[in-house]
């Protein structure tokens, strides 16, 4: 991760020294452990502080539409490339605009399962290859890798950057995305009666703070349907059904587009497990269109075309 993170400096500072961008998004050391905060380095001195570490989770693709200004670099791991890809798709930005500083990455580490393993706020974490070592409390924790890597990182299945200007490091081998889906067929396998508890269960705790669509990149809309009040779409309450309207409608605008970047997951404050509705439309997306978001910058999603031959059996 060290040479990572001299490499992102290196380029960084070279960037903005020859004024080839004007500002590189990037990460720097958080306040708190455990957390590495988004950044923008406008200088060559300000680009020394950026860092590359497993806490490096934001998709920092959402910091880019509608943005003002001149040519910006981004660092981008694999579901951040292809969230701008998406961007760009959409008319968001414009590819000549994004100097895209791709990194190959084998997985976020979740904060909240460190604590929880620690059980204790104040920590410290050692990598040790493919286990972690946690002190906290005077004690030591040795866990795996694995057990303690986002959800959305277990079984990724495009760790490597689809679209970028350059490349830091080896592109890394990617996984089979076979936890993911088994997360998903759980679900499916309920009885119906069985699902809808399990969904009304999830989403009790909902306090409709709205984090998960601040934190989405896809969520770039200059007002929200749950904003409109000509129609009113959607209540303001906490009521179940106002709660699910809003979480079905947004999964559903995400059908096709998302890249399971686990943004609004890892921003919800009551931990709701957001991604099992958007990840069971992008596995419909893919069954039925074979399509996956991102992976190419002149494929439009699915369901933002029309064609005569899509796919009709699932209309009853």
């Amino acid at each position: 991760m060290q040479e990572i993170s001299s490499k992102i400096r290196e380029i960084a500072a070279k960037l903005l020294a020859e004024k080839k961008v004007e500002a590189v998004l990037g990460f720097m050391p958080g306040t708190i452990p455990l957390i590495s905060a988004p950044t923008v380095a406008g200088t060559s001195d300000e680009a020394a502080s950026l860092c590359w570490d497993r806490f490096c989770g934001v998709n920092l693709a959402n910091y880019l539409p509608k943005r003002t200004g001149g040519r910006v670099a981004v660092i981008a791991k694999g579901c951040d490339s292809r969230s701008i890809a998406g961007l760009v798709t959409e008319n968001q930005i414009k590819r000549e605009n994004v100097y895209i500083i791709g990194v190959p990455c084998t997985g976020m580490i979740d904060r909240a399962k460190v604590m929880a393993a620690a059980g204790s706020p104040e920590v410290e974490l050692i990598e040790n290859d493919e286990q972690v070592i946690i002190k906290a409390d005077g004690k030591e924790i040795t866990v795996a890798l694995s057990d303690v890597l986002q959800d959305n990182c277990q079984g990724c299945e495009h760790r490597n950057p689809v679209v970028f200007d350059e490349l830091i490091g080896a592109k890394v081998e990617e996984a089979a995305g076979g936890k993911i889906n088994a997360a998903v067929a759980k679900v499916e396998a309920m009885p119906q009666n069985e699902r809808w508890k399990h969904f009304d269960e999830m989403y009790s705790t909902c306090i409709r703070c709205y984090a998960c669509r601040n934190a989405c990149p896809l969520c770039y809309c200059e007002q929200c349907f749950v904003d409109d009040s000509q129609p009113q779409w959607c209540g303001k309450s906490t009521h179940p059904v106002d709660v699910k309207t809003f979480h079905i409608f947004r999964a559903y605008h995400c059908a096709g587009r998302c890249t399971d970047c686990g943004a609004c997951e890892r921003a919800c404050p009551v931990n709701i497990n957001v991604r099992e509705l958007t990840r069971k439309l992008e596995k419909e997306v893919k069954e039925l269109y074979g399509y996956e978001a991102g992976l190419r910058l002149e494929a439009m999603p699915p369901l933002g075309v029309y064609k005569e031959k899509d796919p009709q059996e699932f209309i009853k």
